[in-house]
């Protein structure tokens, strides 16, 4: 069956992705158990390659969380070996990394950071492995075999998590950083062997007072990425 367009829905999808934003700070109140079921079932909707729906999601909440959030610290701060499952970015060439640069120094203008103080940037990067204080973590894993292309679908699904929340007052950030240490992850939950950790989502109720969440990451325009042909 084909969806009817509709003016309406397609306004309102524009106001949720023009909403969602990386959420660097978190209130601790947590998201009820009836919320964060209707975000994942609006996620599981997500496409994928052959239907294979590669995507596997731990949440951990109250006391889960913090024994999460103990072990990232632990492992951060005590320059543990990483781990990842996936090669993290090689190098950042051109516009790609004048973008980087840029979210970098809007980060940290926000929060007070010098440019060059290389012991404040290594505290704020330990934010990311307290999950930002989130009450909420979710753990997204794909499976070994699917290799990139799992990892696509499992991106797709990380997006429609994210705007599906933004939809129910619920703030995310995507988290690349924690899957440093896939293989603490995976022990940490039990997880098959198997399984491949892409990345985890921090979610919660945003800290709105706080002035990392004050900025917004511009998007390039369409004629930065698109080329037609007719």
């Amino acid at each position: 069956m084909t969806a009817t367009a509709s003016p309406a829905d397609a306004a309102a999808f524009d106001r949720l992705m023009t909403a969602r934003h990386s959420c660097r700070a978190f209130l601790p109140e947590p998201i009820p158990r009836a919320t964060i079921e209707a975000i994942l079932t609006t996620a599981q909707k997500t496409a994928s390659w052959n239907n294979t729906q590669p995507w596997q999601v731990v949440i951990a909440s109250g006391a889960a969380a913090e024994r999460f959030r103990a072990l990232m610290l632990g492992l951060a701060s005590g320059g543990a070996e990483p781990t990842p499952d996936f090669a993290f970015p090689r190098e950042y060439r051109g516009a790609l990394l004048d973008r980087r640069r840029a979210c970098g120094f809007q980060l940290y203008d926000a929060v007070g950071v010098a440019r060059g103080d290389k012991a404040a940037y290594a505290r704020q990067s330990l934010r990311n492995f307290a999950l930002f204080d989130a009450p909420h973590v979710a753990i997204v894993t794909t499976d070994e075999a699917l290799g990139a292309y799992g990892a696509l679908d499992c991106g797709a699904y990380v997006s429609n998590f994210m705007t599906a929340a933004t939809a129910h007052g619920v703030a995310t950030i995507a988290q690349a950083a924690l899957a440093v240490h896939s293989g603490a992850i995976r022990a940490h939950f039990g997880l098959s062997e198997e399984r491949r950790v892409v990345c985890g989502i921090s979610f919660g109720r945003a800290d709105e007072s706080h002035p990392v969440n004050g900025y917004r990451t511009p998007r390039a325009g369409l004629d930065e990425v698109v080329r037609w042909e007719e």
